[in-house]
This record gives structure tokens, C-alpha cells and sequence, in this order.
């Protein structure tokens, strides 16, 4: 198994054209969202904290933290998605890999971006629905503070949607590159 802490860190997407053009667009705004959702721990880490303290200190609870954190939280994961599979981080199974010949492997590896984009593509248009829905319908948690809903399924939305287009332009990448 390997995961992203074995693999190098990812460099600037190379290419010409249109397609190089929209890997390096893709890549600094995967790496800007990055650091975005490295405060936006930090930030989840100290609301948390905060709920903790005076909760237990100062017996003063409070009820939007709950609501907020996890609305980060999907943020961050969501967000920061594409940037993973950019780098090739999530967690993969390399046994087919090393037993299989190079040419075999990399009929399994377009073949898993395939599928992947397809996954990932459905999961993005079931993410826009679910935004969509709850904005037309003005749904809210069930908490006393009641944020609205669209707000975590928007970044889930937009999320999945960078991730698709990260895997799009990896197939993309692949296939012109077998071409050439």
C-alpha cells in the first residue's frame, strides 16, 4: 500500500499548449485552496478549543461551534482533494503494480482514472443537487444556531468539481502523451 507521505512532493504540472496552460492554472489554485484550508484548521482547532474552554471553565456552552467546525471541516476535505490527486497522495493498492509488466500498468492506471472520473463525476452532479435543493428549499441543521446548508454542500460541490477536473486532465494529460 502507499500513501501520499512515500511519494515526492508534486512539482509544477509541465506541458505546452492549452493543456500545460490549464495544469499550471489548475495546480496554483489547488495549492492556494491548500494553504486556505491549512488555516482553516488551525481556525477549526482554536473554535474547538475555545468551546471547550468556556464550556468547561466558565459553564458557558455555546451551540454554533459544532456547526461550524464540521462546515470546515468539509471544506478542508473536499477542497483539498484535487491537490491530492494531483500529487498522486490518496492511498493505493501497489501489489497489481509491481507484479504486472509497465505497459500492463499503465492500462490499470488509465483504466482507474476512467473509472475514477466517472465515479467522481456522477458524486459531482448528486453535490450540486444536494446545494441546489437546500438553497431553493432554505434547509438548515437541526441546531439552535440553524446555519443553512447550502454552505457545507457547496463546498463539497465545488470540491468534487476540482477533483473532476484534476482526474479530466490527468486522462487528458495521459492520453495525449501516448499519443505523442
Amino acid at each position: 500500500m502507499s500513501g501520499g507521505f512515500a511519494s515526492p512532493p508534486p512539482s509544477a504540472p509541465q506541458g505546452a499548449g492549452v493543456l500545460g496552460a490549464v495544469a499550471r492554472l489548475l495546480d496554483r489554485f489547488n495549492r492556494f485552496l491548500m494553504a486556505l484550508s491549512m488555516l482553516a484548521i488551525v481556525a477549526t482547532s482554536g473554535i474547538l478549543t475555545y468551546a471547550v474552554v468556556t464550556r468547561y471553565f466558565f459553564k458557558m456552552p455555546s451551540d454554533w461551534q459544532d456547526d461550524v467546525s464540521v462546515f470546515m471541516l468539509i471544506g478542508v476535505s473536499f477542497g483539498c482533494a484535487a491537490h491530492v490527486q494531483q500529487s498522486r497522495g490518496h492511498i493505493g493498492i501497489d501489489v497489481l503494480g509491481n507484479i504486472l509488466p509497465p505497459a500492463a500498468n499503465r492500462v490499470r492506471l488509465f483504466l482507474i482514472d476512467l473509472i475514477s472520473f466517472v465515479f467522481c463525476g456522477f458524486f459531482t452532479w448528486k453535490s450540486w443537487t444536494l446545494f441546489w435543493e437546500a438553497w431553493q428549499e432554505g434547509q438548515t441543521t437541526d441546531s439552535t444556531f440553524a446555519p443553512p446548508l447550502w454552505i457545507p454542500y457547496s463546498t463539497m460541490a465545488f470540491g468534487m468539481t476540482l477533483l473532476t477536473l484534476q482526474i479530466l486532465l490527468q486522462v487528458w494529460q495521459r492520453l495525449a502523451k501516448s499519443a505523442a
